[in-house]
C-alpha cells in the first residue's frame, strides 16, 4: 500500500502473494519493511524490504544496494501457557479420553449433556493437548490469517488455531465471501479447531454448509466477480444440550414438550450427524469432586499431550509417503484398504456391528479410522477387537 508521502505501508496476505510469485517464476520481490520477516520464510525467492517507493526506484534505476531480508534461523516454540489444563477439569474421564483420541487422529467430536457439566471447559482444555504446527503448516496457517488481518514482523502462528464463533454468526462469516471472496471461520480454523458451542442453535443453513469442508477439507465460494477454493481441514468440536431446556435425561425435571424436543433433534440433519466421528455424553460432576483441591503435581495434562504427540508421530511415519494424509482422519476408502489392514476377527465384529446398527458406508470407514487412532494411542501395531469395540461406543445413540 502506497501512502501519500511515498512510504510503503504493510499489507495483508503477503505470504500467499510471495508464494504465488515464486510459483510464477519471479526471483526477487519488494515488500514493505514490516512484511519482510514473514515474506522471507518462503524459500527460493529474494525478499527486499523497503520503507518507501524512492528506495525501490533507487535500487532499480540507480543500482543502489538493498540488503535482502534474511529468513529466521529458528522458530520460537516456547510452550504456551494455557488458562485451562486437563488437570483443571474435575471428573468426566470418558470425555477426556474422547478428546485425547480426537486430538490424536484429527477426529470430529461432539459433547452433549446438561448445562453446567463442563462442556465448554473441556473444549478450552482441548487446546492444551494439541501439538504445535509443522513449519509447512505454520506458513499455510499464517498466510490464511494474514488475508484477514495484519500480521507484522514476528507474528507467526505456531499453535493450531482455535475458532469459536457465536451461534448467531452469519452464513458469510462462517463460510467466507464478499465481492472478492475472503476466508470465513471454517478456513480460519484450518489445521486447528472449530468449536461450535450450542451446536443446534446455529442457523440450519450454516450447519449444512459444514458438509463440504467436513468431507472434502475445502470450501468453495462463488461470487459474481470471483470464485475461490479455500482450505478447511479442521477438527470440529461441537457442544450441545440434550434438549431446549437442557435437562432431558438428568436429575432435574425437563420442561420441554414432546413437539419442542422433536423439533430440537431435527435441527441436526442425518448427514451432519454422520460426519461427526465421536458423540460423548458429559455427565454431571459430583459436588465432592468439585471441592477437591487441584493436585499441583498432577501430570494429567502433560501425560495427555505426550499420548497425542506419540500417536501423531506414529501417523507421520506411517503416512510419510502420502502427502495428502497427515492424520488417520484424512484416510480415504482406498488408503484404508492399503494402509490399515484388519484381521479376520476384527472384520467379523465390525461387519456384524455395522449390520445390526445399520451403519452407512461413511460411518463404517470412520469406525476403522477411529479404531486405528485408538490403537496408535495404545501403541499397538494392528487394530484389535477392543479398539473396534471402543470406537463403536462413540456412535450417537440415535443412530444405533
Amino acid at each position: 500500500e502506497l501512502a501519500l508521502d511515498g512510504s510503503l505501508r504493510p499489507i495483508k496476505g503477503v505470504l500467499p502473494l510471495v508464494r504465488i510469485a515464486r510459483e510464477q517464476g519471479f526471483t526477487e520481490v519488494f515488500v514493505p519493511k514490516d512484511n519482510a520477516h514473514q515474506a522471507a520464510l518462503i524459500d527460493g525467492i529474494t525478499i527486499y524490504p523497503a520503507d518507501s517507493l524512492v528506495e525501490v526506484i533507487d535500487h532499480l534505476e540507480e543500482g543502489e544496494e538493498t540488503i535482502p531480508a534474511q529468513p529466521p534461523t529458528t522458530i520460537d516454540y516456547t510452550e504456551e501457557l494455557f488458562s485451562l489444563d486437563f488437570s483443571d477439569v474435575k471428573g468426566n474421564e470418558s470425555a477426556k479420553r474422547g478428546l485425547i483420541i480426537a486430538a490424536s487422529g484429527g477426529h470430529n467430536i461432539a459433547l452433549y449433556g446438561p448445562p453446567g457439566t463442563g462442556k465448554s471447559m473441556l473444549a478450552k482444555a482441548f487446546r492444551s493437548i494439541l501439538p504445535n504446527l509443522s513449519f509447512e503448516d505454520i506458513l499455510e496457517v499464517t498466510g490464511i490469517h494474514s488475508l484477514t488481518r495484519h500480521l507484522i514482523n514476528e507474528s507467526l502462528i505456531i499453535r493450531p488455531p482455535f475458532r469459536s464463533p457465536h451461534h448467531t454468526s452469519s452464513y458469510v462469516s462462517m463460510v467466507g465471501g464478499g465481492t472478492i471472496p475472503k476466508p470465513g471461520e471454517v478456513t480460519l480454523a484450518h489445521k486447528g479447531v472449530l468449536f461450535l458451542d450450542e451446536f443446534p442453535e446455529f442457523e440450519r443453513r450454516v450447519l449444512e454448509t459444514l458438509r463440504q469442508p467436513l468431507e472434502d477439507k475445502i470450501v468453495s465460494i462463488s461470487r459474481s466477480r470471483a470464485s475461490a477454493i479455500f482450505p478447511a481441514n479442521f477438527i470440529l468440536l461441537a457442544a450441545m444440550n440434550p434438549c431446549p431446556c437442557g435437562f432431558f435425561g438428568s436429575d432435574r425435571e425437563c420442561i420441554c414438550t414432546p413437539i419442542s424436543l422433536e423439533r430440537y433433534k431435527k435441527k441436526l440433519s442425518g448427514p451432519i450427524i454422520d460426519r461427526i466421528d465421536m458423540w460423548i455424553e458429559v455427565a454431571k460432576v459430583e459436588h465432592e469432586q468439585l471441592s477437591e483441591k487441584r493436585d499441583p503435581h498432577s501430570q494429567e495434562g502433560s501425560d495427555a499431550r505426550k499420548k497425542v504427540l506419540n500417536a501423531r508421530e506414529k501417523q507421520n511415519e506411517r503416512y510419510k509417503n502420502h502427502d495428502h494424509i497427515a492424520t488417520n482422519s484424512d484416510l480415504g476408502p482406498r488408503e484404508l484398504l492399503d494402509l490399515v489392514p484388519l484381521s479376520q476377527e476384527v472384520k467379523d465384529i465390525l461387519n456384524t456391528a455395522s449390520k445390526n446398527m445399520s451403519l452407512s458406508a461413511r460411518t463404517y470407514h470412520k469406525l476403522i479410522k477411529l479404531a486405528r487412532t485408538i490403537a496408535d494411542i495404545e501403541e499397538c501395531e494392528d487394530i484389535q477387537v477392543p479398539h473396534i469395540m471402543e470406537a463403536l461406543q462413540y456412535r450417537p445413540k440415535s443412530l444405533s
